[in-house]
């Protein structure tokens, strides 16, 4: 292990070999540190927080710290975050509350400066949150998403697999797997083309899913009827069932499409 002097780390914290602790940062009793992973200066780590394995995180963030919920009473909650996440600066964590108990992060992810993971969220593997980047409390981000900067993200929304919405947008319900979206309040622009060609998603796959969302955003009909529609119309598909079957389990909707 690295420690700088000026850092302070309780002995109670687990910090596995290979970790670095810079300058003047803190880290609590209940942390625990996977193998390789880097914390920069002034940083500071608190709560029952559980970080993994090659891991980097910039000057200033804040990991673990109190839940910004005034129902939390203090109870035990958790932030677990997985492997080989990058956190850049300044960035803001927060664990779970009575809700859940556990604010989750995958692994591979990407939070630039400023970003802000709130309580009780689930974040997926391979995601990319731009510079300020703000997700509230229960907020779904699945594998592969890109949440562009300064987007404002709604309590309880679903962020769809391989989904792209630009920045400066705000957020109020469900972005469906393989969109890209925009505006103020978001909106469906169409597929999300470049990401579906660089994770090499099959053209029959690609031509299905361009089908149904062309029944889903340009048909005029309802969520509903659009769903039947491409049910009775496609042939079942992994991308298309997972459009279908995130597109059915919404609770807050899902966002229309730009034409309307």
């Amino acid at each position: 292990m690295q420690i700088h002097p000026t850092a302070i780390v309780s002995k109670k914290a687990k910090l596995d070999k290979g970790v670095a602790v810079g300058a003047y940062s803190l880290i609590g009793d209940n942390a625990a540190i996977g193998e390789g992973t880097k914390v920069g200066a002034h940083c500071v780590i608190e709560g029952h927080t559980i970080i993994g394995e090659s891991c980097e995180i910039f000057s200033g963030a804040v990991i673990g710290s109190r839940p910004q919920d005034l129902k939390f009473k203090g109870e035990k909650s958790i932030l677990e975050i997985g492997d080989n996440n990058i956190i850049r600066e300044y960035c803001t964590f927060n664990p779970g509350t009575e809700g859940t108990g556990k604010t989750l992060i995958g692994d591979n992810n990407l939070f630039m400066a400023y970003s802000h993971i709130a309580h009780d969220c689930v974040v997926g593997n391979n995601c990319i949150i731009a510079n300020n980047g703000t997700l509230a409390g229960f907020v779904t981000i699945q594998d592969m998403a890109v949440v562009g900067g300064l987007v404002a993200i709604h309590q309880f929304v679903r962020i769809g697999t391989l989904s792209i919405i630009g920045g400066c947008s705000k957020v109020v319900q469900d972005i469906p797997p393989y969109s890209t979206c925009d505006g103020h309040p978001a909106r469906v622009y169409g597929l999300n083309i470049v990401g579906l060609r660089r994770h090499n998603i099959p053209k029959d796959s690609l031509s299905a899913l361009k089908h149904a969302f062309k029944i889903l955003f340009n048909s005029g009909l309802s969520i509903k009827h659009a769903v039947e529609k491409i049910e009775q119309e496609l042939k079942p598909a992994p991308e298309t069932s997972r459009l279908l079957n995130f597109i059915k389990c919404s609770e807050r909707g899902i966002v229309s499409s730009c034409r309307k």
